[in-house]
């Protein structure tokens, strides 16, 4: 019984210790949690503190109704007036360089000026000493070898004169502009070198091309290929002159020989460039090829920032761009003289045509002016023996023979009658609706004899349908009608770019017009028939909708098509 009392102590014993333990926990619990409260207690007083301290700062704005905006009106007033400084600054600048890039053009110009006369001098000492003795022509020699020198030196002084007025003037613009223009420079010269890299990775695209004819119109009109070939040499001349002038490239090294490795450095890398962009140059791409030299330039220049910023001088960028003005020019004069070349060959070639068939057009004419004279002699022998009653058979015989033997003589003088005339032709107005489309017409201009025959020759080959006539206009001075005709419809030329090309996208109501206020009058057919054309289209409908059998069409186009031998005549005659 004891025992039993004492276990049961013993566990009542041990639940009071284990609810104590639970209940120290739950005070220190309690504990932590009153020092936290208190600690955020005294944090949110003490913030509060501080929010009244920013309270008090701001109370002297409470007069503004709205202090974002009142700072973006502050903000905008003062971009305003550094735009306004800054606009100031850069006029003054530009001012102060284009008064000395106008003085080193001028000393530039008079230099080689001066040293043409020198190097003619030198070429008439040894020209007028050809005859001379060899004693004289070594004297002669030497004293042109003497003028070239000085003539080369000249332009070499005239180089780096006309590079330290400009220097000059880009210290007295910075003078001028101060920090406003440099931070516009750097600026500027950022967004070159993100738009040259965008173009290096994008490509150039067709955004910078420049139509030929506006730059052969403002800066050739008056140069001959010669001439143009002469300017772009004075132009390479001067990039020469700059580079052994060291007026090339600039840096901010004192010491010589960091300065020159430098500057060799940028030079070489950026002529290196341009000579690669100058090896693609055409007519068409002087835009691109521009873009390409001046995003170099900014490239070199940037990566040249480590060399105490060793860069091009924008008058060496400036000559380099001239070169390729130049060479354009000089690609566009010499594409031109080939076309010429081209149309007078072709020209040629219409001529000799016409010339061999006017030829054998009198041939067979007098041909049969013989058959026919000889058969009327036969005739007429024949009525001599015959009786009155066959005599009237005869004559009704020779009456039709005279007007055969006078239409035969007729064609004779015709023929030798626009053989004569080199200007009478005949005048076409044609078009194609299958390659070219809806009123598009070409106006042209034939002598031969046989006018279809040319226009036959203008769709065998070189399009894929024939042409529809619509005009045929006979004239004593073709060539000038047509020339009339094309300057009349110069705005509608289809080919803006070649003068050359007789395409014209108008009305054909509208040639009608024009031609019948010349006084011409003559057969007109509005509708093209366009016959295969349309055809085609047909058989394409056709195939498309399984109504043609497509195994049979194709047999039928390799049977019937022109064999090497029937190739090679058309090839020949043409």
């Amino acid at each position: 019984m004891v025992a039993v009392l004492l276990i049961l102590l013993l566990v009542l014993l041990a639940v009071l210790v284990t609810q104590h333990r639970k209940a120290t926990k739950k005070e220190a619990a309690l504990a932590q949690s009153l020092a936290t409260a208190e600690e955020q207690h005294q944090a949110g007083a003490v913030r509060e503190v501080q929010l009244r301290e920013e309270l008090a700062q701001l109370s002297a704005y409470r007069v503004i109704p709205d202090a974002n905006q009142y700072a973006q009106q502050i903000r905008a007033t003062a971009d305003v007036e550094t735009q306004a400084q800054l606009a100031r600054a850069q006029r003054e600048a530009d001012t102060v360089r284009t008064a000395a890039d106008t003085e080193a053009r001028t000393v530039l110009t008079r230099a080689h000026q001066e040293a043409g006369e020198l190097r003619a001098t030198a070429t008439q000492e040894l020209a007028s000493t050809r005859a001379e003795g060899k004693q004289m022509q070594e004297q002669a020699g030497m004293k042109a070898r003497v003028l070239q020198t000085q003539a080369d030196n000249l332009l070499l002084n005239a180089s780096r004169e006309a590079a330290r007025i400009v220097a000059t003037a880009n210290q007295r613009a910075e003078e001028i502009a101060g920090e406003a223009l440099a931070a516009a420079r750097n600026a500027t010269g950022l967004e070159k070198i993100i738009q040259a890299l965008k173009n290096t990775v994008n490509g150039y695209g067709d955004q910078y091309l420049v139509p030929s004819y506006t730059l052969l119109d403002e800066l050739a009109a008056d140069f001959g290929h010669t001439e143009a070939g002469e300017e772009l040499k004075k132009a390479r001349e001067r990039t020469r002159l700059m580079v052994r002038a060291r007026t090339a490239a600039k840096c901010g090294y004192v010491e010589a020989v960091r300065s020159t490795s430098a500057e060799n450095f940028v030079t070489d890398a950026f002529n290196g460039k341009v000579d690669t962009i100058l090896t693609s140059v055409k007519h068409d791409n002087v835009g691109t090829l521009t873009q390409q030299i001046k995003d170099a330039y900014a490239l070199v220049n940037n990566l040249g920032k480590p060399f105490k910023d060793a860069h091009i001088a924008p008058e060496y960028l400036a000559a380099r761009l001239e070169e390729l003005r130049w060479a354009t020019v000089a690609h566009e004069l010499k594409l031109r003289e080939r076309e010429e070349q081209r149309q007078i060959r072709e020209q040629i070639r219409e001529e000799e045509k016409a010339r061999r068939e006017f030829e054998k057009a009198q041939r067979d004419a007098a041909k049969q002016e013989e058959t026919i004279q000889k058969t009327i002699d036969r005739v007429q022998q024949q009525a001599a023996k015959a009786s009155e009653a066959q005599r009237e058979a005869f004559e009704a015989q020779l009456r039709e023979l005279e007007g055969k033997l006078r239409a035969a003589q007729e064609k004779n003088q015709r023929a030798l009658s626009m053989a004569q005339q080199t200007k009478s032709g005949h005048v076409y107005v044609i078009s194609n609706i299958g390659s070219f489309g809806e009123h598009v017409y070409k106006i042209g201009m034939t002598r031969r004899l046989e006018p279809l025959d040319r226009v036959r020759e203008l769709g065998d080959a070189s399009v894929p349908f024939a042409f529809d006539v619509h005009a045929l206009l006979f004239s004593d001075d073709a060539p000038a009608l047509e020339r009339d005709l094309h300057r009349h419809f110069l705005r509608c030329q289809l080919n803006k770019a070649n003068p050359r090309k007789e395409f014209f996208r108008v009305d054909l109501a509208q040639i009608r017009a024009e031609i019948e206020r010349l006084g011409i009058a003559t057969q007109w057919t509005l509708a093209a028939e366009a016959r295969e054309y349309r055809e085609s289209l047909a058989i394409e409908q056709a195939l498309a909708n399984n109504t043609l059998d497509q195994a049979e069409w194709e047999k039928f186009q390799l049977e019937n098509a022109p064999s090497e031998a029937e190739v090679a005549a058309e090839e020949q005659e043409a």
